[in-house]
């Protein structure tokens, strides 16, 4: 299966001049924000987010040539997720990211928050400029997302009578929000009817929740290198995932360990035998399947070219991170 990095192949010039771009975007501020900007864009990451709109913008084309506006909309949407990142991990107390130290570790939480709200700020008006309506309302709707799924994430924590529909609005809210709603945004840059626009819409959500989905089992069957944090740290902290809500439908038992947060030894672990044990895990990967389906039939009217290809490679990417 093909790497991020190859798949990203036919924009990687234009992500190479995004990160330049973000740099000088953010650089004018306050040095010590500065300081977290360049450290936040220098920390690796698969630029997958902005990719996408690289790609669609790309592929949406005449020509197959990037307009300035839809090179701005790619920098809104890792600025947005960059901002996100930051704030999550405070909330999360995590102290790397991707193998680097998080902000509020290099520096500390007040300064981490500030940065966040800084990279949100500046997103906003980055996004007021295009001036484009349309677009203002699908990205600060985001914004509102993935603040409302932070908070529902912990509203829910160690709540075993959550419904499912509630795990995927939380998913929605704080992985899929972002990639539909700048899908969308590209193809309204590129003056597309309501039926098309719809399709993008479909598939940054199917995508994202795939994406998730995939996260959430990893989390269950991934190593610790693998995941970039302890494994099963979400069931830790509280957060119950699909193969958790699937597990608790066939193991009443684990209800009970949720219930009293985990706090006796052997909680944990027994609680991840109970998720490893059963239907869980494969149920799990059948909802990821069927999203990242979905995702593909969505675009199957763009035309042939290479960015075609890559976004039509993009579900099953998504779905490798399991084998």
């Amino acid at each position: 299966m093909a790497t991020v990095a190859e798949l990203l192949q036919p924009v990687e010039n234009d992500l190479e001049t995004l990160l330049s771009d973000l740099r000088s975007l953010i650089g004018a501020g306050h040095p010590i924000l500065q300081a977290a900007a360049e450290h936040l864009f220098s920390a690796g990451g698969k630029r997958i987010r902005p990719g996408i709109v690289l790609l669609l913008s790309r592929a949406l084309s005449p020509d197959g040539e990037l307009s300035s506006r839809h090179r701005r909309l790619a920098e809104i949407t890792e600025m947005i997720h960059t901002a996100s990142l930051v704030h999550d991990d405070v909330v999360d107390e995590a102290s790397t990211r991707r193998g680097v130290d998080t902000v509020h570790s290099r520096f500390n939480n007040r300064l981490a928050v500030l940065a966040g709200d800084f990279l949100f700020a500046q997103a906003s008006w980055h996004l007021a400029n295009l001036d484009d309506l349309a677009v203002v309302k699908l990205l600060s709707r985001v914004i509102m997302d993935l603040a409302d799924g932070e908070v529902r994430q912990g509203l829910y924590r160690y709540d075993t009578g959550q419904s499912f529909e509630t795990y995927l609005d939380k998913s929605y809210c704080k992985t899929a929000s972002l990639i539909a709603n700048s899908a969308k945004a590209s193809g309204v840059l590129s003056g597309l009817g309501n039926d098309r626009l719809e399709d993008l819409y479909r598939f940054g959500r199917q995508l994202g929740l795939a994406f998730q989905v995939v996260d959430d089992i990893l989390d269950f069957t991934g190593s610790d290198q693998q995941l970039g944090k302890p494994a099963a740290s979400d069931l830790a902290t509280g957060y119950l995932t699909a193969p958790v809500l699937y597990a608790l439908e066939e193991r009443p038992a684990l209800a009970g360990l949720i219930e009293r947060e985990l706090c006796e030894p052997d909680d944990l672990s027994q609680a991840l035998a109970l998720v490893r044990g059963c239907e869980a895990i494969p149920r799990s990967r059948a909802l990821a399947e069927g999203f990242a389906r979905e995702a593909g039939e969505a675009l199957q009217w763009l035309n042939p070219s290479d960015s075609r290809t890559a976004l039509l490679s993009l579900p099953e990417f998504v779905l490798s991170r399991l084998y």
